[in-house]
């Protein structure tokens, strides 16, 4: 199944990458590349990481997981998987 990212979502990674690398390029990028990573690996298996808790009437299509406190939301289809958002876990959720 092919992985496909939101325009808002790449927006929302390069935005974590130009933040983290204002401390750290190096970090900046592994935690950009280690997110594409994990991502990258829901194409083989989709239904890894748990139901979207903030989906409200989830139909099981709506997922989410959390790495080095970025929470990245996506959506199963049939013919695909969407990274809908990534965001801080600091921030507040969204009630979708």
């Amino acid at each position: 199944m092919v992985v496909v990212w939101s325009h808002k979502a790449k927006l929302e990674l390069k935005k974590v990458f130009d933040y983290i690398a204002l401390d750290s390029l190096k970090y900046a990028a592994m935690v950009r590349d280690e997110i594409i990573d994990l991502t990258i690996a829901l194409g083989q298996h989709p239904e890894k990481y748990a139901l979207d808790k903030y989906k409200i009437n989830n139909d099981g299509s709506w997922r989410a997981f959390e790495k080095y406190h970025y929470r990245i939301s996506y959506k199963i289809t049939s013919n695909q998987i969407r990274i809908v958002r990534l965001r801080h876990t600091s921030q507040s959720p969204l009630n979708y």
